[in-house]
């Protein structure tokens, strides 16, 4: 998630470990567990306040679509794609030939 393999987390281990003792570890893990899920009731809170406010037409709303990132790369991607829709040929009215069926000649173009 943070770039932090297994090796990584048992150095932060031991080092909280050695910092802050056996005894408080499984306080402070407690608390972290509480701030991290009172940080996600207050994203979530957030996220449906943004909702109700908005409308019924943004009901999918999701906080990760307003990141300015993502919306810059939507765009991209999508103007990436019409430039390829725009630079494949286009057939005006033509059909494609069946099995069999002898191409059009013009004896007066040749």
């Amino acid at each position: 998630m943070f770039g932090v393999g297994l090796p990584e987390f048992a150095v932060i281990a031991f080092v909280a470990v050695l910092v802050f003792g056996p005894d408080k570890l499984p306080d402070l893990a407690r608390q972290a567990g509480r701030m991290i899920r009172k940080g996600r009731e207050f994203a979530n809170s957030a996220r449906d306040e943004l909702r109700s406010e908005l409308g019924p037409e943004y009901a999918d709303l999701e906080l990760r679509d307003l990141d300015p990132r993502t919306i810059v790369r939507k765009h991209i991607v999508e103007a990436m794609e019409d430039a390829e829709a725009d630079a494949r040929p286009k057939r005006r009215g033509l059909a494609p030939l069946d099995d069999g069926e002898i191409p059009p000649y013009d004896a007066d173009a040749t």
